[in-house]
């Protein structure tokens, strides 16, 4: 075989590893520029897809917990991970790619003080009792608390 050969092969191959790190790379820029992430006086929106979409709303009340991740790379290009605990269905929400995450996670943590504060405990009129049980059981549901934690905090809201 002619060495023309396999340095042909090597110039196609090194194409086409530019041609997949460019797709790969638009892709993302993409998904990026078409993916919203928004905070609200009462709710957390957080909207994605280009053909398809789907999306999650959580009340800012269910918050319970949020906190942020970033690689070394991802410091450099200043995005990153948010990982939002709440007393909803789903209890915790990763949210890949977010601009400048610890600055949305102190937004959202500036926003729910304006609002009354996140709350440890039940205090009354902050929820219903029926809500906020529902809330302890997302939170027994994931593990969070132990059942009989749960039992406990159920006695007293009921007493």
């Amino acid at each position: 075989m002619p060495s023309g050969f396999f340095e042909d092969a090597i110039g196609y191959l090194g194409m086409a590893a530019i041609i997949v790190s460019a797709a790969w790379v638009l892709v993302h820029v993409i998904k990026w520029r078409t993916t919203y992430f928004v905070v609200t006086s009462h709710r957390l929106i957080y909207r994605q897809g280009v053909v398809s979409r789907d999306g999650v709303e959580i009340p800012l009340e269910r918050v319970n917990n949020v906190n942020f991740s970033q690689s070394v790379v991802e410091r450099m290009i200043g995005v990153g991970d948010l990982l939002i605990e709440s007393g909803g269905q789903d209890g915790q929400q990763t949210f890949t790619d977010i601009a400048q995450p610890e600055r949305v996670q102190n937004i959202i943590h500036s926003t729910i003080q304006a609002r009354g504060g996140m709350r440890s405990e039940a205090t009354p009129g902050s929820m219903s009792i029926a809500g906020e049980i529902e809330r302890l059981e997302a939170l027994r549901d994931r593990g969070t608390i132990t059942d009989d934690e749960f039992l406990e905090q159920k006695r007293r809201l009921l007493s």
